[in-house]
C-alpha cells in the first residue's frame, strides 16, 4: 500500500509540459546574397533565429543571381521550394526578402513589424502534431495525427547554426560583408504521411556541424502540421 501511494505521488509529480509541448514555430527566410534589400534587413533575419521557440531557416535562392553575384549558398531546389507556396500565399511570384510562417503566413523581411505580429499569432496558435522521434542516427518515426486533404509530407533540413560571413564582391551588394544565420544546406523529402505512424530513412548528413529538423507538411497547401530539430549531442567534459 505504501509502495502504491509512493508511485502515485511519483506520478503526480511527473512534468506533464514534455507529452504537451508545442511544436516550434517554422519561419523560412527566403533572400539573397546579391539583393539589396536583402542585406537591409538581415539583421532582423538574425534577431528572430534567438527567439524562443521558433526555428528559422534562411533558404538562399539564386534567381538574383543576374545582378553580378551568384548567392555562394544557393541551390534550385530552395527558390523551388519557396515557388510552391505561391497558390497557398496568393502570391504572383516569388520575391526577396521573404519570410514563410509555418507554411502559412508570410510577408516581407524588411516589415520588422508586421513579421513580428505574425509570429506571435502563429505562437499563439499552434494546434497540437503528430509525434516525431529520431531512431538512432538513420531513422525518423512520424506518429499518427489528423492528416489534410491530400495527405502530407516529410521533410528533412539540415542547417548551420553557425553564423557565416559573407564577403560580397560584385553586384549590388559589393564591399559588404553579410553575416547570414541558420543557412540551410540540404533539403529532402524523405515520403508521404497520410496519418499512420510511418517510419523514414534519413540520408547522410553534407558536411559537418549541421543541425537536423524534421518537418511534416500539407502536400497541397504547404501548411506546416509539426517540426522536431533533433537534439545536439553535448560533447563530454
Amino acid at each position: 500500500m505504501i509502495r502504491a501511494a509512493f508511485a502515485a505521488l511519483c506520478l503526480l509529480a511527473t512534468p506533464v509540459a514534455a507529452a504537451a509541448a508545442k511544436p516550434p514555430v517554422i519561419v523560412e527566410v527566403y533572400t539573397a546574397q546579391g539583393c539589396a534589400a536583402c542585406a537591409e534587413a538581415n539583421a532582423f533575419v538574425n534577431e528572430l533565429a534567438d527567439r524562443p521557440g521558433v526555428v528559422t531557416l534562411t533558404f538562399a535562392v539564386d534567381y538574383w543571381d543576374y545582378l553580378g553575384w551568384a548567392d555562394t549558398f544557393a541551390q534550385p531546389e530552395f527558390a523551388e521550394r519557396q515557388r510552391a507556396y505561391l497558390n497557398q500565399l496568393s502570391l504572383r511570384e516569388p520575391y526577396t526578402p521573404q519570410i514563410v510562417i509555418n507554411g502559412a503566413l508570410e510577408t516581407s523581411a524588411a516589415e520588422a513589424e508586421k513579421a513580428e505580429a505574425l509570429l506571435d499569432e502563429a505562437l499563439r496558435s499552434r494546434p497540437p502534431a503528430p509525434d516525431i522521434q529520431f531512431i538512432g542516427p538513420r531513422r525518423v518515426d512520424v506518429g499518427s495525427g489528423p492528416a489534410p486533404r491530400g495527405g502530407g509530407e516529410v521533410w528533412l533540413v539540415r542547417y548551420d547554426p553557425r553564423p557565416r560571413e559573407v564577403q560580397v564582391r560584385k553586384g549590388e551588394n559589393k564591399g559588404q560583408t553579410l553575416e547570414q544565420r541558420n543557412v540551410v544546406r540540404q533539403i529532402v523529402r524523405l515520403g508521404a504521411w497520410r496519418g499512420r505512424p510511418t517510419a523514414y530513412a534519413v540520408p547522410e548528413a553534407p558536411e559537418d556541424g549541421l543541425q537536423t529538423l524534421v518537418i511534416v507538411q500539407a502536400a497541397k497547401g504547404g501548411r506546416i502540421l509539426g517540426a522536431k530539430p533533433r537534439e545536439t549531442m553535448l560533447a563530454r567534459p
